[in-house]
C-alpha cells in the first residue's frame, strides 16, 4: 500500500493568520481513515480554529488514546507536541501532563470506545477535578478498528450493518459531563463545519474543563438505515438548540440583545461568546435545565447540538490545588527541594 506525501512547499500567495502562519501549517500527515470518514471533517475543524485563533502550533499538546479517533491527532497540528497513550487513559496523562506544565493549550482527542468503555472512569474524574483542557469525542456508535461491534454510546434499538439490534441502554457522554461538573458542554456534528469550528474555539477559550461530544458517522459500518449515528439520521433529526455568532477577545457589549435571540457569554479571560439561541427556552448557564433539555431531546429522538451548557467563572484544577503560578517542570532543586529546615516547619505544622 502506498501513502502520499503531503509537499512540504507551501504556495506562496497563501492566505496567513496574525502570528505569520498558513492554514497548511496547521495540518497533520495524510490522514488514513476510511474516505469520508466524519473523523477527518472533525481534524480540518481543529485546523480552522487554531489557524483563525492564531496559535502557535508548538503551545499546543494533543493527546489520545486508542481507536479510529485517537489516531486522528497525528493528521493535525503536525509541528505540536503529541503523546498517544494506551487505551482509556488519555485523561490521567494528560492531567499530569498539564500539572507539569500549565502554560500549553491540552487537547485531548477520544473515541466513544475510549472514553465510555474501558476510560469511562477516567473520563469521569477529568471532568469532575476540573482539569482544563478540550476534551472532544468522536462519537460513531461502534468499534471501527474492529469491525463495527455496537459501542456504549450506540442507540437502543439501533441496527448494525448487519442487522443486529442494540438491546443495552447507550451511555450519553453529554449528560454526563453535565452531572460531573464540566463547565462547558458541547455537542456537534461532523457534517456541520460551521457550527462545529466556534464549538471548538470556545472550548480553547474556555478556562475549565471543556467537553464537546461530536457526532462522527462510520462510513464503513454505521452510515446505514437503521443507525442513529449516519449522516442521514443526524440531519434529519439534528436539534440545533444554539449557534455561535463570533467570538472575540474582549470584545465590548455595547448593548443587551433581545430576549430569545442573542445573549454574551463573557469568560475568565475576558473573550465573549456571543451566543444565537435557537431555542428561546434553553438558558446556557443553567445546569440542571441543560441536563433536562439534553434527555428530553434524546426521549423524543433529537439530537441536541450547539452550546449546551457554559459556567462563565469557571475555575480550573490549578486553582483549586493552589499551584505554583510557574510551570512545575520550571522549578529548580532548590524550590523543590528546600532543605530539613523546612520540611521540620512542615512537619511541625501537622501535628
Amino acid at each position: 500500500m502506498t501513502y502520499l506525501a503531503k509537499p512540504r512547499m507551501h504556495h506562496p500567495t497563501l492566505e496567513k493568520n496574525h502570528v505569520g502562519y498558513t492554514r497548511r501549517d496547521y495540518e497533520g500527515k495524510v490522514s488514513t481513515l476510511c474516505a469520508g470518514c466524519g473523523h477527518d471533517s472533525i481534524s480540518a475543524a481543529i485546523v480552522q480554529a487554531c489557524w483563525q485563533m492564531d496559535i502557535e502550533p508548538h503551545r499546543v499538546a494533543k493527546l489520545s488514546g486508542i481507536g479510529c479517533s485517537s489516531k486522528t491527532p497525528d493528521y493535525f497540528l503536525g509541528a505540536s507536541h503529541g503523546f498517544n497513550t494506551v487505551h482509556g487513559r488519555m485523561p490521567s496523562v494528560l492531567t499530569g501532563a498539564n500539572l507539569a506544565n500549565r502554560e500549553l493549550l491540552y487537547l485531548g482527542v477520544s473515541g466513544d470506545g475510549d472514553s465510555a468503555s474501558i476510560g469511562l472512569g477516567q473520563f469521569a474524574h477529568a471532568m469532575r477535578r476540573g482539569v482544563r483542557m478540550v476534551y472532544i469525542v468522536e462519537n460513531n456508535g461502534v468499534y471501527g478498528l474492529t469491525k463495527g461491534q455496537f459501542s456504549a454510546t450506540a442507540d437502543r434499538g439501533s441496527k448494525s450493518k448487519k442487522g443486529a439490534v442494540n438491546n443495552d441502554n447507550p451511555i450519553d457522554l453529554v449528560a454526563l459531563a453535565l452531572q460531573l461538573g464540566a463547565t462547558y458542554v458541547a455537542r456537534g456534528f461532523s457534517g456541520d463545519k460551521a457550527q462545529l469550528v466556534p464549538l471548538i474555539e470556545g472550548a480553547i477559550r474556555h478556562a475549565g474543563a471543556a467537553f464537546i461530544d461530536v457526532v462522527s458517522p462510520c462510513v464503513a459500518f454505521n452510515n446505514h438505515e437503521g443507525s442513529t449515528k449516519s449522516y442521514d439520521y443526524v440531519r434529519a433529526h439534528n436539534e440545533a438548540i444554539s449557534r455561535i455568532d463570533f467570538i472575540d477577545l474582549a470584545a465590548p457589549v455595547e448593548a443587551s440583545p433581545p430576549p430569545g435571540e442573542a445573549i454574551d457569554l463573557t469568560q475568565p479571560d475576558g473573550s465573549v461568546l456571543r451566543l444565537r439561541k435557537l431555542r428561546a427556552d434553553h438558558d446556557p448557564t443553567n445546569r440542571l435545565g441543560a441536563m433536562n433539555l439534553v434527555q428530553m431531546l434524546a426521549h423524543e429522538g433529537e439530537v441536541a447540538t450547539g452550546l449546551i451548557y457554559l459556567d462563565p467563572g469557571a475555575a480550573d484544577l490549578h486553582r483549586a490545588l493552589n499551584t505554583s503560578a510557574v510551570p512545575l517542570n520550571r522549578l529548580d532543586e532548590n524550590v523543590l527541594c528546600p532543605g530539613g529546615a523546612t520540611l521540620e516547619r512542615l512537619n511541625a505544622s501537622l501535628r
